[in-house]
Parts: structure tokens; sequence; C-alpha cells
């Protein structure tokens, strides 16, 4: 077995590609840059968008597993729909050359506000461009993947804790503005509850997910029960022994956050089994 990853050496990527070399599976490896992948993989820089027949050009994998995306945390960026058409032609390079089994990442932003508990058959309305780029990928990629009958497997990512500085989330800024010295950090009251999975989890589960063929279709990544962002936060801070406050209510609410959203995890808990 054989799986392209691309956006390899992004927050997501790393983590996945080593997690997935761990299991004794070939990676190749894909990035503008590629200075955090694992050396194990077989790593080739570049631009996807701009190779004519990736799926020799990355030596025919069995799988592709796409997780490049520009912009990820900036929600109303207009590389979302800007690159759409790209994310399209490249897997559909793939899909039609004779890839067999496409995985890509998605987010739950796909579904917009909302309230409980998301599944597969969840109605999605995203009101980002992020989460309306993702949303038409996942169209457009079920669409080629079933006139191909090719494996179609969508990764739906929630809201991912690690104490990494290099990204944008939440303990991304947290865990740099402790490397900066700084011991207090403005925060929203908190009080909206989300879907959290731990990097190490998370990486598990796409993982996974991508070395089988068994469920297909699209998948939560995440924990399956929702808890307080002030309490996960806090909890992070404490985890990692960090000197840092939260000045609660300096900035407020974005108003298309759900109050309260997560995943159902039954899928991803009957593939993990399915491991054991």
């Amino acid at each position: 077995m054989k799986i392209l990853v691309t956006g390899a050496n992004g927050y997501l990527g790393h983590g996945i590609v080593k997690t997935i070399l761990d299991a004794g599976i070939e990676v190749i490896a894909n990035d503008f840059r590629v200075d955090s992948i694992d050396k194990r993989a077989k790593i080739i820089a570049g631009n996807i968008f701009e190779v004519e027949n990736p799926y020799d050009y990355f030596e025919q994998p069995d799988i592709l597993l796409h997780l490049a995306w520009r912009d990820g945390f900036v929600h109303y960026s207009n590389a979302h729909i800007n690159d759409l058409p790209n994310h399209f032609i490249f897997i559909k390079r793939m899909v039609e050359s004779g890839c067999k089994q496409i995985a890509v990442m998605g987010s739950m932003h796909e579904i917009g506000f909302f309230e409980g508990s998301i599944n597969e058959n969840t109605p999605c309305r995203p009101t980002t461009p992020y989460g309306i780029g993702k949303n038409a990928l996942r169209d457009l990629t079920q669409m080629l993947c079933k006139q191909n009958t090719t494996i179609f497997q969508w990764l739906r990512g929630y809201y991912i804790v690690g104490d990494s500085e290099y990204g944008s989330s939440i303990f991304s800024k947290i865990t740099s503005a402790v490397k900066d010295g700084k011991t207090e950090f403005p925060f929203t009251l908190g009080q909206n509850q989300y879907d959290f999975i731990d990097y190490p989890d998370f990486c598990k589960q796409v993982a996974a997910v991508v070395c089988q063929k068994q469920e297909q279709g699209i998948f939560n990544i995440c924990s399956g029960r929702p808890e307080k962002l002030a309490d996960r936060v806090e909890r992070f801070i404490k985890e990692n022994n960090y000197n840092i406050k939260l000045q609660y209510g300096a900035f407020p609410d974005r108003p298309y956050d759900s109050k309260a959203i997560w995943g159902d995890s039954t899928k991803i808990e009957k593939v993990l089994n399915n491991k054991k």
C-alpha cells in the first residue's frame, strides 16, 4: 500500500504522515516546504496544481490523502474560493488516471450554524468561504468517485488541541504567547461548546480511515462529545504548566459560531474497533 499525502508539511500533515509510517505503510509526502516531514517518507516538493499528470508524477499511489488547503484558519479568505477549481482538477486527474481511493480533509464548518450532534446525513448550510469551499469540494469529489467507481472518504475535522506554536488555533496562539513571555491572553467568555480532539488522536483517526477500504463516505474525526471552550482552554493551560491567564470578555464570540456542536463518533469508533 502506497499513500500520497498532500499538505504533508502542515500542522495536520506532519503528525498524520508519522502515524501512517509508524503503521509500516509507504508514504509519498508532498508540500511546498518539506522541512518538518518525517524523513522515512519519500518526499517530493512542489506545487501539485502545476503537475499535469500527478498520478504518474507521484509514482502511482494506491491512495490519495489530500490535506493541502490554504488559509484554513482564515475563514473569510478569498483563497477558499479561488483555489477550489485547482483542488477539483487535481483530484479529477488523480481519479481518472487510476487512483482507486480518495480521502480528503474536510471541516465541521461545512455544516454552518447548527446546534447538536452532527452525523454524515446532517444538512450542510455553510456560512463562510472556508465552509463553502470545503462543502463544494466534498460534493465534487464524491461525484468524481461515483463516476469512476473510486473509494470516497471525507474526513470531517473538528477542533484540534495541540501545543504546537505553528498554527492559528487558539491553542497554538496560547503556546506562542507563552514562548513570547506573555502572562495574559485576551479571550471570549468561552461559553460555547465544541468537539475537541487531541492532536495524536486526530492523527490516529485519520490514519485508521485511510488505511482501510471497508468503511466509506463521511467520517467525523472527533471526540464525540461537547465541552465548553473555557474549560478546555483552562485544562490545556494546566496540562502544559503554562504561566498565563485568560482575559475573559476581551473579544466577542464570532456571530457564526454555534453555541453547542459536536460530532457523532459512531462511524469512526467502528473503524478504530475493527483495527483491534
